[in-house]
């Protein structure tokens, strides 16, 4: 039987009649901690410990608060808003119900209510990942319950891919009727495909005019990954940074030199658009218009997957039919490197060939042509 701590907080490992215990104290009070781990011990003494209904003295809002405290901070920013808007809306449905009495059933009930709300799928599902995630923890690290009850309840299916991006015409229209602060964010964002956080959130520190590469720390999938700019993303930066009249560390500031809130930008942007007459287009097409352009110029899935940032390259297999003319290199290169001679063709065409030979042995003529009876 010993003690020990992990990331600040005391942990019990017991062993009685053979069986190990381990299980967080959830103090970092060395004091109290010994209080719980003696209680814990008696309980296992007197055989009720592990016929206790764990999770019947646990809420959610201990959950989601235990949640965030503890996990949230791991993950990056961006991460860390989309858990604090799920939680709101979770918190409010589920209220002070004790753990214990969350069912695949009412979890399903929030889901069509989420529906009927008139949410998307993706978001539906984001919200029961970090669900999901927190009843793991529960089980896993908190030894709260024994069961999660979101494993039994079926992902939303996902159809939110919309496959609409900017004509070159459209693209000239749109710049036209924006004012210059605007144009510059469409037009850097063309040509690097960041998404829109990640761009509002660009500082000087992490632009390299010379290596022609900006840095994006805080991303979706919380690995940092670098940029390269071309000549016209290089060009705005340069600019920007020619007419800096403001103080200010972020790259695409507002006139008092603080970060642009995300609804004014996409206010501009929609009074820009309908100026320009484009229809069902979002500022999040700016993004997959920069993917969709590099397939149609060629470059493979690997390093547009690589440019997006994208966790798995499945995602990026949504730009696979635009680039069916890099797909007929792909196998003209193994034409290329078919290096038979004329003999050798014949040769195995005529059965002559070492290759056919050797088959030949193993497996009858009949096996690689077709009867003609």
């Amino acid at each position: 039987m010993h003690m020990f701590k992990r990331s600040g907080v005391w942990w019990a490992c017991i062993r009685h009649n053979g069986r190990k215990v381990q299980r967080s104290l959830e103090t970092s009070d060395r004091k109290l901690a010994k209080a719980i781990e003696s209680k814990v011990r008696t309980e296992l003494v007197e055989g009720v410990y592990f016929n206790k209904p764990i999770g019947r003295d646990r809420t959610f809002p201990q959950l989601v608060v235990k949640f965030m405290r503890e996990h949230a901070p791991k993950v990056s920013d961006s991460q860390q808003r989309s858990y604090a808007t799920s939680s709101k809306h979770l918190l409010k449905f589920f209220g002070e119900i004790d753990l214990l009495s969350i069912s695949p059933k009412m979890i399903s009930r929030y889901k069509v209510l989420r529906r009927e709300a008139g949410l998307r799928p993706a978001t539906i599902n984001r919200e029961m990942a970090m669900l999901s995630k927190a009843f793991n923890l529960a089980i896993r690290e908190w030894e709260w319950l024994e069961i999660n009850p979101v494993s039994r309840v079926s992902k939303e299916k996902e159809d939110n891919e919309r496959d609409r991006w900017l004509t070159v015409d459209e693209e000239v229209c749109l710049l036209e009727n924006s004012s210059e602060w605007l144009r510059d964010i469409i037009l850097f964002n063309l040509h690097t495909g960041l998404r829109q956080d990640e761009l509002l959130s660009l500082t000087w520190d992490r632009v390299d005019v010379f290596r022609k590469t900006i840095l994006i720390k805080d991303t979706k999938n919380g690995k940092p990954r670098t940029i390269p700019l071309n000549k016209t993303a290089l060009d705005i930066l340069e600019s920007k940074a020619r007419v800096i009249s403001i103080r200010s560390k972020i790259v695409f500031h507002s006139k008092c030199g603080t970060k642009i809130d995300k609804h004014n930008l996409r206010r501009a942007f929609v009074i820009a658009k309908e100026r320009s007459g484009i229809e069902d287009f979002t500022f999040h097409g700016l993004r997959h218009t920069f993917a969709t352009r590099l397939a149609h110029s060629g470059v493979d899935l690997y390093k547009i997957s690589k440019l997006l940032g994208h966790k798995d390259i499945k995602t990026t297999q949504r730009y696979a039919h635009h680039c069916p003319d890099s797909l007929r290199d792909g196998v003209d290169i193994l034409e290329a490197d078919y290096n038979l001679t004329t003999v050798g063709r014949k040769a195995a065409i005529s059965g002559e060939g070492n290759c056919h030979k050797s088959l030949g042995n193993k497996v009858r003529p009949e096996g690689f042509e077709p009867s003609t009876h």
